[in-house]
């Protein structure tokens, strides 16, 4: 660590405490040649990876962006906030852990439309029509087959 008053790379740590959240990490260090304290936070930096567009430019991931695609598909649909917060918190963890530094966007959509299998299927059928283009009814019906659930067969009880 550089102190701040003599540009000395030479500080001793002398206390140390997390904080409350628990994300980040408060350190009281003195500088040897000055005899200087200053107090640093330490936070962990978490990159997403980058969303290589179709026509092949990457971008900034865009969390706004992403939420607005999901209300989008959600709009006045039977869902509650806190359900799209964790649907988007999902997505982000699994960008997180992919450990890679670019993603296709097609693969972030496949993501979005997992989301919104399991959080509502009318939904789900409006993203995957923009998503994929659907051109035809056709691509409807196969889209509504992707998520019928086989009814159960009606047995003798």
């Amino acid at each position: 660590m550089k102190c701040p008053f003599c540009s000395s790379f030479d500080t001793q740590v002398i206390d140390s405490r997390v904080s409350e959240e628990g994300d980040t990490i408060r350190r009281r260090r003195r500088c040897t040649p000055g005899d200087r304290r200053l107090n640093t936070n330490e936070r962990a930096e978490l990159l997403m990876p980058a969303v290589v567009e179709r026509h092949g430019t990457p971008v900034v991931y865009d969390p706004p962006k992403k939420r607005g695609s999901l209300n989008l598909a959600l709009r006045k649909r039977p869902v509650d906030t806190e359900e799209v917060d964790a649907a988007v918190a999902r997505i982000e963890e699994k960008l997180l852990t992919s450990g890679r530094r670019e993603i296709p966007s097609g693969s972030l959509g496949e993501l979005v439309m997992d989301e919104l299998k399991h959080l509502d299927h009318v939904a789900y059928v409006r993203f995957a029509s923009v998503y994929k283009s659907f051109e035809n009814i056709g691509e409807f019906v196969r889209a509504i087959d992707e998520i019928k659930v086989p009814s159960k067969p009606k047995g003798n009880s």
